[in-house]
């Protein structure tokens, strides 16, 4: 039974995070997610983003110095922070597919990954 309870909260979760088309927080995903299931607890929710990361069904922005925030854009992309107001924004650029073979560090080092995050202001907040 609890396979099953915790398969619909995953789901329900992951329709949040697609429905919310700018790069949510888990704070702002459990509030949306609370209105539509009320009884889904704050713990569920995280634990929930967790594993649809692991599984490869979103994608998580790690922002220094802030809250993590998660993209149901799995195409790979780099992300614009503003540090402002802590939006995050999709930025295309051409990938950068020999980054990780250029890249000089530790011999025994394995890179894994590489992710962009640039950071500034956005429009609105420049408005402001």
């Amino acid at each position: 039974m609890s396979i099953s309870r915790n398969t619909i909260q995953r789901s329900l979760i992951l329709q949040t995070v697609r429905s919310l088309h700018h790069h949510p927080t888990a704070e702002e995903i459990y509030r949306e997610t609370v209105k539509y299931h009320p009884n889904i607890s704050k713990a569920t929710v995280y634990r929930n983003l967790n594993l649809l990361v692991q599984q490869g069904e979103i994608l998580k922005v790690e922002v220094p110095d802030g809250a993590d925030h998660f993209d149901f854009k799995l195409q790979y992309h780099h992300h614009a922070y503003c540090h402002k107001c802590g939006s995050i924004y999709d930025m295309e650029m051409p990938a950068l597919e020999d980054m990780m073979e250029r890249a000089k560090g530790p011999q025994d080092f394995l890179l894994e990954e590489c992710n962009i995050l640039f950071r500034g202001v956005c429009s609105k907040c420049r408005q402001k």
